[in-house]
């Protein structure tokens, strides 16, 4: 390990599902007071884009620092140099807790190199009805909100606040929990990853969280039917449009609140002035932008765009403009720690540009995803071989899009049109195609990598060993 370090630890605090104009210190509307602490003492990257648009495309980069099918033709890390498995060689302790995302287990190659790992994925229970519950998130939304107003009474009998949900759906508590017991039971210098899945599909926050964010005029009844004509399929009007955004505002209020409790651990436990907190969404959500909810296979902003928070004790607080990529995780962690990075590692340390000494490396950032010929298809695609390859390139002003199996493209300018609503590639000015054919360039590049892999990749079929609890977390997700 190196000698030259800032710091001992590094905690790094994942939240599914997370769209930057979420949370406060991008949106002066948002309430998310532990996460705007965390912004005020670090530094703020206004523009972090996600490699993908959901967790199997995305987690590559955020814990392996490689592209999404750069060492396999199949999702997950198995093949890539991990940053838990660099840091434990390195000597560090290290401990990883996912809130049961079933794309962040072990099946795909995400405990390597924790000393401490759990998906939680087995805590779905063997009951017929914990199983039931767990493959349909719905009945459990309905559950937590019907419940409320019982829950509410319940606690101004007893005299307290109950911050707990109903069902603990997100196994936030679990998570919480057992990230507390490894920092209070763990010797320096440690490497901690905590995944929160609140924000993601189903938003099932706590009633507590709903009247923090909302005006106290959006009863349990519309939070209810928000979840039933969704759930159903039906048309979402404006009105419900905005309860599912404010039920998704208190599920990133409820996970604030538990990074709060998380950061008062590492106080309590006088490790903080020695701990570098990285803040991180794996991917954002979707309220209709280019018509759908959630995350589909697509690559605007809403769903591309992600937090970056990084705090490192003594260094100031400042907000970089320029473009980076959730690659610049890993790396930036080894050199916080002062660990060798590997070569095969793609991303960049952003150590020297939250210490000020100079801004990241003016790159494009490369996202991809597959889709088949309906957007809404599922399963997530888990190879190339799923559908079709689309990938955009973005800097600090310009989107590019492009399916590269059809040849279809998309330029934006965000400055004038931050939504990406008026696609410049159909009428092109010369300056317009002069950066579309420079765009091309890059996405054919990385086509090119990806399609080498899979037709030299031994082709493992990795499906077909997922077992059953697995199986009922990812269908608990919506991906079957």
């Amino acid at each position: 390990m190196g000698t030259d370090r800032s710091v001992s630890n590094v905690v790094l605090v994942t939240i599914d599902s997370l769209r930057a104009d979420a949370i406060s210190p991008y949106n002066d509307d948002r309430h998310t007071p532990v996460l705007r602490s965390i912004a005020d003492r670090g530094t703020v990257f206004e523009r972090a884009f996600a490699t993908g648009n959901w967790t199997p495309f995305s987690f590559p980069s955020m814990l392996a620092s490689r592209p999404v099918f750069a060492d396999s033709e199949e999702i997950g890390v198995e093949h890539s140099p991990t940053l838990a498995s660099i840091l434990s060689d390195a000597g560090l302790s290290t401990g990883g807790f996912n809130a049961a995302n079933g794309f962040l287990t072990s099946h795909w190659g995400y405990d390597d190199g924790f000393d401490e790992f759990d998906s939680f994925v087995a805590n779905v229970g063997s009951s017929v009805y914990s199983r039931y519950l767990a493959t349909h998130p719905t009945v459990e939304a309905w559950l937590q909100l019907a419940a409320s107003p019982i829950r509410r009474a319940g606690s101004w009998l007893r005299g307290n606040t109950e911050d707990r949900p109903f069902l603990d759906t997100s196994r936030l508590f679990d998570v919480e929990h057992a990230a507390s017991s490894f920092v209070e039971e763990t010797d320096e210098p440690f490497f901690l990853w905590v995944h929160y899945m609140d924000v993601h599909t189903p938003y099932v926050p706590a009633p507590r969280y709903i009247r923090e964010v909302s005006d106290g005029l959006v009863g349990t009844h519309r939070m209810l039917l928000a979840h039933t004509r969704t759930g159903l399929g039906l048309d979402v009007s404006e009105r419900t449009l905005q309860d599912l955004r404010t039920l998704y505002q208190a599920a990133v209020r409820q996970v604030d609140a538990s990074i709060g409790r998380l950061l008062e651990t590492l106080s309590e436990t006088g490790v903080d002035d020695d701990t570098a907190v990285i803040v991180a969404g794996d991917h954002g959500e979707e309220f209709q932008e280019h018509g759908h909810l959630a995350h589909y296979p697509k690559l605007y902003d809403e769903l591309i765009r992600v937090p970056l928070l990084i705090d490192v004790p003594g260094c100031e607080n400042r907000r970089v403009e320029r473009q980076v990529g959730l690659d610049a995780i890993p790396p930036t962690a080894t050199d916080l720690l002062g660990v060798q990075p590997p070569d095969a590692w793609s991303g960049q340390s952003l150590a020297s540009s939250v210490r000020g000494d100079e801004p990241p490396i003016d790159e494009p950032v490369v996202s991809v995803t597959v889709r088949d010929e309906d957007v809404t298809a599922q399963p997530i695609p888990r190879s190339l071989e799923d559908g079709e390859l689309l990938i955009s390139v973005r800097d600090q002003d310009w989107v590019y899009i492009e399916n590269v199996d059809t040849n279809d493209r998309e330029l934006y300018h965000r400055p004038a049109d931050p939504t990406q609503q008026t696609n410049l590639a159909t009428d092109p000015t010369p300056d317009q195609q002069e950066r579309i054919e420079a765009f091309t360039a890059i996405t054919a590049d990385h086509a090119s990598v990806l399609r080498e892999t899979a037709a030299t990749s031994d082709g493992d079929d990795k499906d077909g060993e997922i077992d059953d609890d697995l199986e009922a977390r990812l269908t608990a997700l919506g991906y079957r």
